[in-house]
């Protein structure tokens, strides 16, 4: 059974005072995610991917199409004990501390006194949160302090499947590390993770599979080697030590040269144009460096998309 299942989920907003107008902010998105992986959901600002994880909990109503979740319909209230969100921009109740805040959430899934206060203590550590800082008020927390503690009460319930919504807001490069590798250690419990972001490194090294919105609708969706491979059949091969001026009579017509730090960089269209590009580089005394399939960076591919 897939973990989540999006059919034709749409979702018009009402727009304007005296002439109200329709504003379709997701159209038909029809998705499959299977259990224990790390989705990722791009778009650029928008697009529909809050939209999108508002409807997934019930937040929002959709004008048309549905979902499930864990093989409940998502207007089944019951579903989110096996789930845990973090939204965008997550309010929290600024006089409690982080250790009250936590606590009060396990309270909320019916957790006895002593399995929450446990749980609030290990999920605290788990995210890297400093210890002085567990009993101070929220309002005293920077961005990234409460990025940490909505992590922390995103996990409480021990979800199955967690939605998270630009985890790695306002962290600096050190707890962006750090929020990752939590993230990989959910797949690795064999949890589902479906997570939007904007940090496309991020989405490059946790995903197993992506899918791109473009104003509301699916642009592509599949694995990030899929959706590189259909983009590009170019070869590069870069080598040091070489003059392209003495080569450029000796390379197959439409290869193209460009000078990198790394050395000249050549791209042929044609595996059999690979051979004709080393001979000319051995012809001229330069060092072969390497060969191999251009592949277009997720951030190419989100930008084409644009």
């Amino acid at each position: 059974m897939p973990a989540i299942e999006i059919n034709n989920l749409t979702k018009d907003y009402e727009t304007g005072f005296w002439r109200k107008r329709k504003v379709r902010a997701l159209d038909e998105l029809s998705l499959t995610i299977e259990a224990g992986q790390i989705f990722g959901f791009l778009g650029a600002n928008g697009a529909g991917k809050t939209t999108t994880l508002k409807l997934l909990m019930g937040l929002i109503y959709p004008t048309a199409g549905g979902a499930r979740i864990l093989g409940r319909d998502i207007s089944d209230v019951s579903m989110h004990a096996r789930v845990g969100y973090l939204p965008e921009n997550p309010y929290f109740y600024d006089y409690l501390t982080a250790r009250e805040f936590v606590t009060y959430c396990g309270e909320l899934f019916r957790m006895d006194r002593s399995t929450r206060e446990s749980r609030a203590e290990e999920l605290l550590t788990r995210v890297n949160l400093e210890k002085k800082s567990w009993n101070r008020q929220l309002r005293k927390f920077s961005k990234g302090m409460l990025q940490r503690v909505g992590l922390a009460q995103a996990l409480v319930n021990n979800p199955e499947i967690v939605f998270l919504d630009e985890p790695m807001s306002g962290l600096d490069p050190v707890g962006r590390r750090e929020v990752r590798d939590l993230i990989a250690s959910l797949r690795t419990q064999g949890k589902t993770v479906f997570m939007c972001s904007h940090i496309l490194s991020d989405i490059e090294v946790l995903c197993d599979n992506v899918a791109i919105l473009k104003r509301g609708k699916l642009a592509h969706a599949g694995s990030l080697e899929e959706l590189r491979a259909r983009e590009s059949s170019l070869i590069e091969v870069i080598a040091t030590g070489a003059d392209a001026h003495e080569m450029q009579s000796q390379l197959p017509a439409g290869t193209s040269v460009t000078a990198t730090p790394s050395g000249l960089r050549f791209e042929v269209s044609d595996e059999r144009q690979v051979d004709a590009v080393i001979a000319a580089i051995r012809r001229v005394n330069g060092k072969l460096v390497s060969v191999q399939p251009v592949r277009q960076s997720l951030e190419d591919l989100f930008i084409d998309n644009e």
